[in-house]
C-alpha cells in the first residue's frame, strides 16, 4: 500500500477483513475486501471477479490462506488431510485458476506462501507437509508454462513465523489441538516476512527462503537428507508423545 498498490483481501473473518480495510483506507490506499472461504469454488471465482472488475485487473496474487495440524500419521483421522488439502493447496488452486488469465495479460506475479515443509519432511506434520509439497509442484510447474507469456510465480518458504496459524492447528481428531508447538529457533515476526516478500516480489525471485534456521534447514536439506531428517526428527520429537 506504501508503494502505491490497490489491494483487493478476501478472508473468512468479516470482522478483521473490515478492520484492515479501515487501516489501508486511512493512509489513502485503494482497498477492498470480500469474505470469502477458499475451500469453496464458487466463492473463489466469485470473489476474484469482483476484485477484476473493481479494479479492471490482476497483477499480484498472493495465496496467503493456511492451516496446519500436528500430531503422528497414525492417531489422526483422514478428514484432518482433507481440511487442510482443502485449505492449504486447493484454496491456492482455485483462487490461482480464477485469477490466471489476468495475470498472464498483465505479465503479472503469483506469489505463493508455501513453507520449509513444502521442500523437506516435517515430523508430526505430515498432512500439513504432504499440502506444502502439493504447492510446490503445482506452482513450479505453472511457472515455467507462463513465462514465455512473461508472467511469475515467486515460492514463499518461510521457518517458524509468530501468528495465529499454530493456535487453531488441529490435533489427530481434527479439533484444535491444545498440545504445545515445538519449534526450531527464533520465530520470525509477520512484519519482517512481509517486508522481505515484498523485495523478492519486486525483484521476481523464484524462491524465497526465510529466517535463519529456514536457510539452513533448506541447504541441509538438499546437501544430507537423511542427516536432515535425524536431527529434525531429534528436536520435534515431542510431537508425538
Amino acid at each position: 500500500a506504501c508503494e502505491g498498490a490497490k489491494i483487493g483481501m478476501l478472508d473468512m473473518d468479516a470482522t478483521g477483513l473490515r478492520k484492515f480495510e479501515k487501516e489501508l483506507k486511512a493512509i489513502g490506499a485503494d482497498t477492498i475486501s470480500f469474505r470469502c472461504n477458499v475451500t469453496r469454488e464458487k466463492e473463489c471465482v466469485s470473489s476474484i471477479k469482483k476484485i477484476i472488475k473493481y479494479f479492471g485487473e490482476i497483477d499480484v496474487l498472493v495465496n496467503n490462506a493456511g492451516i496446519t495440524q500436528r500430531g503422528a500419521f497414525v492417531e489422526t483421522q483422514i478428514s484432518v488431510y482433507k481440511k487442510v488439502m482443502d485449505v492449504n493447496f486447493f484454496g491456492s488452486l482455485y483462487c490461482t485458476k480464477a485469477a490466471i488469465q489476468s495475470i498472464i495479460s498483465r505479465k503479472g506475479q503469483i506469489i505463493i506462501i508455501e513453507s520449509i515443509a513444502g521442500v523437506a519432511p516435517l515430523l508430526g506434520r505430515t498432512g500439513y507437509s504432504a499440502s506444502k509439497h502439493a504447492l510446490h509442484g503445482l506452482f513450479t510447474s505453472l511457472r515455467t508454462e507462463i513465462k514465455e507469456a512473461g508472467a511469475h510465480v515467486m515460492i514463499v518458504c518461510p521457518g517458524f513465523i509468530k501468528t495465529n496459524l499454530q493456535t487453531r492447528a488441529l490435533g489427530p481428531d481434527c479439533k484444535v489441538t491444545k498440545r504445545p508447538q515445538s519449534t526450531l529457533g527464533k520465530q520470525d515476526t509477520p512484519e519482517n516476512v512481509a517486508e522481505a516478500i515484498y523485495k523478492g516480489a519486486v525483484k521476481r525471485k523464484h524462491l524465497l527462503v526465510l529466517t535463519l534456521i529456514g536457510k539452513i534447514g533448506y541447504w541441509i536439506s538438499r546437501v544430507a537428507p537423511i542427516f536432515y531428517e535425524n536431527q529434525m526428527a531429534k528436536k520435534l520429537q515431542s510431537e508425538l508423545k
